[in-house]
């Protein structure tokens, strides 16, 4: 399985010295000047890492994390920066980073970390996947089913479901079950389960 590494940074010297450094090694790369660029792919290979720089203009490497995740991508990714700050640095590992590194990055450094953060996503690949299929799953579902969704696994009955959305009981058997169908499930219990690998279920 081959493992890739994207790199998106607005500097094209800092593309090119991490591009020449990580292809020596033998890694698949593929770089990106803009996060737009980055998040214009429809498909991310697995198992991959991401290098991103966190100051941008107009949209930061917590953006670039925030929209992969938003997508039920889990991809071990890596924060550069010019200048670390505390503030910065929580920020980054409350965002999910697998490391933060300062620019100029060691070479050794840099190497080993992506090493690690590789080994982490061909380890978790399968679980990486399936939290992909779901999330594609739920975010087929329209802003009225993520709605019900979000009742049913609050564990409200049809009734409740009906008085609270302001529709028949009818109405809600019908929409209930084809929240049900699209995201593959046979049962209620089984939509929770769902849920709880999806993050949904609030504590």
């Amino acid at each position: 399985m081959d493992k890739k590494i994207y790199i998106v940074d607005d500097d094209e010297s800092v593309i090119a010295s991490l591009q020449n450094l990580l292809s020596s090694e033998g890694y698949l790369v593929s770089t990106f000047l803009s996060p737009s660029d980055f998040l214009a792919q429809t498909h991310y290979s697995m198992p991959s890492c991401l290098i991103v720089d966190l100051n941008m203009p107009g949209f930061d490497g917590f953006d670039v994390s925030l929209h992969l995740t938003g997508r039920g991508y889990s991809i071990p990714t890596i924060f550069l920066t010019g200048f670390g700050t505390i503030p910065i640095t929580v920020r980054a590992m409350k965002a999910g980073a697998f490391e933060f590194l300062t620019k100029p990055v060691m070479p050794d450094d840099l190497l080993r970390v992506v090493s690690e953060a590789l080994a982490l996503s061909e380890k978790n690949a399968d679980l990486f996947q399936e939290k992909l299929t779901l999330t594609e799953r739920y975010n087929s579902l329209t802003p009225r089913e993520t709605e019900l969704m979000q009742l049913i696994i609050r564990g409200l009955l049809n009734k409740q479901i009906a008085a609270e959305m302001g529709i028949s009981e009818i109405t809600a058997k019908v929409h209930k079950r084809r929240v049900l169908d699209k995201m593959l499930v046979r049962s209620v219990p089984e939509l929770v389960i769902t849920a709880e690998k999806l993050g949904l279920l609030h504590h």
